[in-house]
């Protein structure tokens, strides 16, 4: 059993630990950088909590089709955004199994739809790309070259996914 609540400043330590455990050194931000996304987008910042605390998180902001965040880059909320960008999803390993990470998800999809946004994207890592697959989403090949390089930023096998959001 947990719960979804959205993220507050007390939780940035419990982030940073699952964080830790989920992601390769690679791909680890900083607590700045984590601190930054708080702020940046915290109507959009969630976490997972059961009996023994944090156990999931999300960040995501409103974005563009097609803009790619670079890894450990700011967020840039888009004034005409048709897009909820998911830039971090991570799950504690005792949690895993128990549909938080989906959870999480579909809350700001949610979120998303009840704002008329058309589409969500983000950058899969670390082969969960069938994992996004599955709540579906798609691999878009098409990124102009500034997007390209955000996305080379990752230095590891990344791949930008959209996912419509209409009914």
């Amino acid at each position: 059993m947990f719960t979804l609540r959205k993220m507050q400043a007390r939780d940035i330590p419990h982030v940073l630990s699952i964080q830790q455990e989920a992601y390769s050194s690679e791909l680890l931000e900083t607590e700045p950088v984590i601190r930054a996304r708080l702020a940046e987008a915290g109507e959009h910042a969630l976490v997972a909590e059961d009996a023994q605390g944090v156990c999931g998180y999300l960040f995501a902001y409103r974005s563009r089709v097609g803009k790619v965040t670079p890894l450990d880059g700011e967020f840039q909320p888009h004034p005409q955004a048709d897009c909820l960008y998911l830039h971090d999803l991570a799950v504690a390993r005792r949690a895993a199994g128990r549909g938080v990470g989906p959870a999480l998800v579909q809350h700001n999809l949610g979120q998303a739809r009840t704002r008329k946004m058309r589409f969500s994207a983000l950058v899969s890592v670390q082969d969960s790309h069938g994992f996004w697959s599955r709540l579906g989403y798609r691999r878009h090949e098409t990124l102009e070259q500034p997007q390209a390089r955000n996305l080379a930023s990752y230095r590891i096998p990344a791949v930008y996914m959209v996912c419509p959001l209409h009914d």
